[in-house]
């Protein structure tokens, strides 16, 4: 009957059960006991005093909201983050599509290979490629120099560097995302597109109406998903990348986590930060799930 919703039989799935355990000791270990050390964003932490350090309320957040360069790392955080996202649909869906068009099987994997290697590669590796690549006497540099374009500081200029981390990680991870849109691709029927050219149509006329419309419910479902982690720009590309002449467009929430907590002992506030990032986050989470089912039909169970 619709919507009525199954019932689970314990006795008959006790064995999947027990497989989550291990993860679920592992995540309250590692991801809810640390949760006590929140406290230290309403005290003045000391190293000496603990968790007895004294008590400040809400002052750490008061001073954090003050300080330009917080809100100034809210703005980049958020520009390099959306760009990610949007790039991170429009590119895998436009590269599956023309995967999907490909007629050479041998030739489509071989492209998909391609792709996907960036995306194995850790951000330690590819920083010390992107940096050799995007030299002043890298490749890049070399072919602009040789259009006679002038040469750019990918890595150093303020204005360019954003783009650089947002082209990058696009570059990294789209392969995989792919994944998903030849897999929805592979359930749209093939009749459709059988009917459509006995009527005449070609193959963008193809891709226009069949292909893009039945692929927007997993566009809308990826999209939705992604907006849970709109506050995550890319700690590991970012850090392992930036340096402090790009800090006034290229300082993301993490990295300033880290430079105030770790390298300037910081503690409270760095933990103000930390907090702060994780309820908006936890808030985008919720949305986006709500978006998932009202706009995808999208449900964890």
């Amino acid at each position: 009957m619709k919507g009525k919703k199954k019932k689970f039989n314990i006795s008959t799935l006790w064995q999947y059960y027990a497989m989550l355990i291990p993860g679920v000791v592992l995540t309250f270990i590692f991801s809810y006991i640390p949760l006590y050390g929140v406290i230290i964003a309403f005290e003045k932490y000391n190293v000496g005093m603990g968790f007895n350090s004294p008590w400040v309320g809400l002052e750490n957040f008061r001073y954090l909201f003050s300080q330009p360069t917080f809100t100034r790392t809210i703005w980049n955080t958020l520009f390099i983050s959306v760009w990610k996202l949007a790039l991170g649909i429009i590119v895998p869906v436009t590269i599956a599509v023309l995967l999907n068009e490909m007629r050479s099987e041998k030739l489509k994997r071989f492209y998909q290979t391609l792709i996907y290697i960036p995306n194995f590669l850790s951000w330690i590796i590819m920083a010390g490629v992107l940096m050799d690549i995007l030299s002043s006497t890298g490749a890049i540099n070399t072919i602009l120099a040789k259009l006679g374009m002038g040469t750019v500081n990918f890595l150093g200029d303020a204005k360019v560097f954003p783009w650089t981390m947002i082209v990058s990680d696009v570059w990294k991870g789209f392969g995989y995302g792919t994944i998903v849109y030849l897999a929805a691709l592979l359930g749209i029927d093939p009749s459709l597109y059988e009917s459509a050219m006995l009527d005449g149509a070609t193959r963008w006329q193809q891709i226009k109406n069949i292909t893009i419309p039945l692929l927007m419910p997993t566009i809308i479902l990826m999209t939705v998903l992604s907006l849970g982690s709109v506050l995550n720009a890319g700690f590991d590309q970012v850090y392992n990348l930036y340096s402090p002449a790009v800090w006034e467009t290229g300082d993301i929430i993490d990295t300033y986590v880290y430079r105030l907590g770790i390298q300037q002992a910081q503690y409270s506030v760095g933990a103000a930060v930390g907090l702060f990032k994780s309820l908006v986050s936890a808030i985008m989470v919720v949305t986006s799930y709500r978006l998932a089912d009202k706009l995808a039909g999208y449900r964890i169970l």
